[in-house]
């Protein structure tokens, strides 16, 4: 398929398909008559690329999770370790913006409640 079909059933622009090649992180594709083509495999490819993007993998990264088993496993590991924290991250700033909605303080610092639960979100928590 041409760059332009690819494209239109990622949803992914030609121009990005052509950094990721520039970059390694797509496979060179056969070309014809001057043009790219691309198997049907290619669009597989760029659904694990976005998936990595919007899990914050680097192109480092992700050039990485493509090599072999062992050597990408180490990054993997890292990886799942900071994605856990940063979930965790996201629901403290859900519950502070959930509670500022209804809080009546005039400055959410002052507010008892949300103090606690700042203190409880410093204390280590159970493992797991």
């Amino acid at each position: 398929m041409t760059i332009g079909r690819l494209a239109e059933i990622t949803g992914v622009p030609a121009s990005a398909i052509r950094y990721w090649e520039r970059h390694g992180l797509l496979p060179t594709p056969e070309r014809e008559s001057g043009q790219r083509r691309y198997p049907p495999e290619a669009a597989a490819r760029i659904t694990v690329l976005r998936t990595c993007q919007q899990a914050g993998l680097s192109l480092a990264e992700i050039r990485e999770f493509q090599r072999e088993q062992p050597r990408r496993e180490t990054m993997i590991r890292a990886k799942i370790t900071e994605l856990r924290q940063r979930v965790v991250d996201l629901d403290h700033a859900e519950q502070l913006l959930v509670h500022a909605l209804r809080c009546g303080e005039e400055d959410i610092v002052d507010c008892p409640k949300f103090r606690q639960q700042m203190a409880a979100w410093r204390s280590p928590g159970p493992t797991g």
